[in-house]
């Protein structure tokens, strides 16, 4: 499995593993709780793997900015949580992604990332991020 296979849907809690399509949709298992829900095509869906980050000079894919978190926690769930103050949270992203774009990255967006992270952790899929560290230094 692969970050291809993570989902967020929108106006829905946590994160979803996708389990299959079905003719209308698809099914997806909840990573907080383990039900499975049944989505239609017109549900707002964002696979991990195609959200990306801006910083001042590009967009950084999510598994490098998740890669990243994973390095400075060594691999722990993260040393603050999305709860933090708005100053908390941009400071803790600052050190993970120094060169984040403050206007365009809110700090809705560093506790969704945050939360992500740590659903990622809690359920043991922090190794599809190895996975994908594989296939980058095979490419370099």
């Amino acid at each position: 499995m692969s970050l291809d296979k993570i989902i967020a849907i929108s106006e829905k809690p946590g994160l979803y593993k996708l389990i299959t399509q079905t003719k209308g949709g698809f099914i997806a298992e909840s990573l907080l709780d383990g039900k499975r829900i049944s989505a239609n095509l017109r549900s707002n869906i964002s696979v991990l793997s195609e959200i990306a980050i801006y910083t001042l000079n590009e967009e950084v894919p999510l598994k490098k900015v998740l890669q990243h978190i994973k390095t400075k926690e060594n691999g722990n769930s993260t040393s603050i949580s999305h709860k933090e103050s708005k100053d908390k949270l941009e400071r803790y992203f600052l050190d993970i992604l120094p060169d984040y774009d403050e206007d365009r990255v809110y700090p809705s967006d560093i506790k969704k990332i945050i939360r992500w992270y740590n659903l990622l952790q809690k359920n043991n899929l922090l190794e599809l991020l190895k996975d994908d560290e594989k296939t980058n230094d095979e490419e370099e």
